[in-house]
């Protein structure tokens, strides 16, 4: 039997780790979704689409396929509990950009988890993948989640209209974006 070496995950505090995601990991993420499906539906398109445990295999499958190189996906362990994901989408190595995508359970909302993930990637992009820009989109009116990339220093550069299909019609996005001479600025 072939063994599967993945990186050590990264350790943010004592209570909270990334995990790279694994197909394995599809049973606990199902259930994390499927408990919070109500609360998570109002704003996470994919939501609808998640209907069994094999639906999620399929996205890990493919965010986690060898050839992929435009995403990269973590689990969130809060307590040694999956408490989410977060992680890199359309990674653009040429133009040094990529966007964060987020979603924690309902249960883990409001510790602060979060905003120490988004920092943990934002190392990660800037000092390990020698990134530029990061985005992160957020649904208009989708507070809690507009709420990270302020506090992390991110410009808001406008809104782009219908920029997403959600419970049958589409919706405005704000989108956020930070350079990495602006977070270098932060760090000083």
């Amino acid at each position: 039997m072939k063994t599967i070496n993945h990186p050590p995950p990264i350790a943010i505090t004592p209570d909270l780790a990334l995990h790279e995601a694994q197909e394995s990991d599809a049973p606990a993420m199902y259930q994390l979704i499927d408990e919070h499906r109500a609360y998570m539906r109002e704003w996470l398109p994919f939501i609808d689409f998640s209907q069994s445990v094999a639906d999620t295999e399929l996205f890990l499958r493919t965010v986690t396929a060898p050839g992929n190189m435009q995403d990269k996906v973590y689990t969130i362990r809060y307590q040694g509990q999956m408490a989410g994901i977060i992680g890199f989408k359309a990674i653009d190595r040429v133009n040094k950009r990529l966007e964060i995508g987020y979603w924690l359970g309902e249960d883990f909302q409001g510790k602060g988890i979060m905003l120490r993930c988004c920092q943990a990637l934002l190392a990660q992009a800037f000092d390990h993948l020698h990134m530029n820009r990061i985005q992160i989109r957020v649904g208009v009116g989708n507070h809690k989640s507009s709420a990270i990339p302020k506090k992390l220093g991110f410009q808001l550069e406008g809104i782009e209209r219908a920029g997403e299909w959600l419970r049958g019609a589409f919706i405005d996005l704000e989108v956020y974006s930070l350079l990495k001479r602006e977070w270098e600025q932060q760090k000083a």
